[in-house]
């Protein structure tokens, strides 16, 4: 017998069942590349907006900076003026003064020396002093501060206690202590009285000193 030219109706069933499969495949698939392209959609979209936030923290990191590097300079600027005034309330205000207030508390100077300092062999500060005042047999310390408090009073108190090692040329001579400021807290004000320094404050276009009559140096 010869090739058949027609097919069963169950084969034809199945033909139609196999078609019907692989259009449910291929639509399943379709769905498939559909949700895959939503999803890298969406993932460019986070990506896109994780780009604009970086770039936008990069904006804000840079403004931050920026705004630090401003307050450094003002802040170098106004340390600056702040050593200017200082220097400005040694030379113009303190050593001038330090003569004649002395002087009328009985020591009568005849010897201003500014800005001391000691060195190891190294040529490392041991320390320093603004302005020391010498009469005969008696020498001032003055520490010059633009505002004193109770550490800067502790810190020259420590600075008194060294001196004559420091200062071995000086070693014959009583020594007493003061500190002028620009400013004083009242507390470092009356420690520094307790410790028997000297208290000179500016007092307008002047310098004054604190301490009352009553008031005796401590002699190191």
């Amino acid at each position: 017998m010869g090739g058949r030219d027609s097919i069963s109706w169950d084969e034809l069933k199945e033909m139609i069942a196999s078609l019907a499969e692989q259009g449910r495949e291929t639509d399943r698939r379709m769905q498939e590349t559909d949700r895959l392209i939503r999803e890298l959609r969406e993932s460019g979209r986070e990506t896109s907006r994780l780009i604009r936030e970086l770039r936008e923290s990069g904006r804000e990191t840079d403004r931050r900076m920026q705004e630090t590097d401003r307050r450094l300079r003002r802040l170098e600027a106004q340390i600056g003026r702040l050593g200017n005034r200082l220097g400005d309330f040694v030379e113009g205000f303190v050593e001038p003064a330090v003569v004649k207030l002395f002087c009328a508390r009985g020591l009568p100077v005849h010897q201003v020396l500014r800005r001391l300092e000691a060195v190891d062999d190294d040529g490392q500060l041991l320390s320093e002093i603004d302005l020391l005042v010498i009469d005969s047999d008696t020498a001032v310390a003055v520490e010059c501060k633009s505002h004193a408090g109770v550490a800067d009073v502790r810190e020259h108190l420590a600075r008194l206690a060294d001196f004559k090692r420091h200062f071995p040329r000086y070693a014959d001579l009583k020594l007493q202590g003061a500190l002028a400021a620009m400013h004083w807290s009242r507390e470092a004000q009356r420690y520094a009285y307790r410790q028997g320094l000297w208290v000179l404050a500016q007092s307008g276009e002047a310098v004054e000193v604190k301490n009352d009559a009553a008031f005796q140096p401590r002699v190191w």
